[in-house]
């Protein structure tokens, strides 16, 4: 398993561009993929999952990928973060 610590940069946090964006990069790898915010945990591959978690502005997330291509899609979603959804 891969964890990371994602950090939500862009100024308006997870609305539904960005969550559409973390939804689809995850669909592209078969491993399995997680968002854990609190003690709540989403499927990353899930749009309204991820809208779910409410997460704003500077919020700590832990990434959670488990699988054949897990460093891959650990990686994909952390560049998304690092780019503010290039948003900002």
């Amino acid at each position: 398993m891969t964890e990371k610590l994602l950090t939500v940069r862009n100024r308006a946090g997870i609305h539904a561009r960005p969550a559409a964006l973390i939804a689809q990069t995850a669909n592209k790898f078969a491993s399995e993929v997680m968002l854990e915010k609190d003690s709540a945990s989403v499927n990353a591959k899930s749009i309204m999952g991820v809208i779910t978690m409410a997460a704003g502005y500077n919020t700590t997330l832990t990434l959670k990928a488990d699988g054949p291509d897990e460093k891959e899609a650990a990686e994909a979603i952390f560049n998304l973060f690092e780019s503010k959804f290039e948003e900002d």
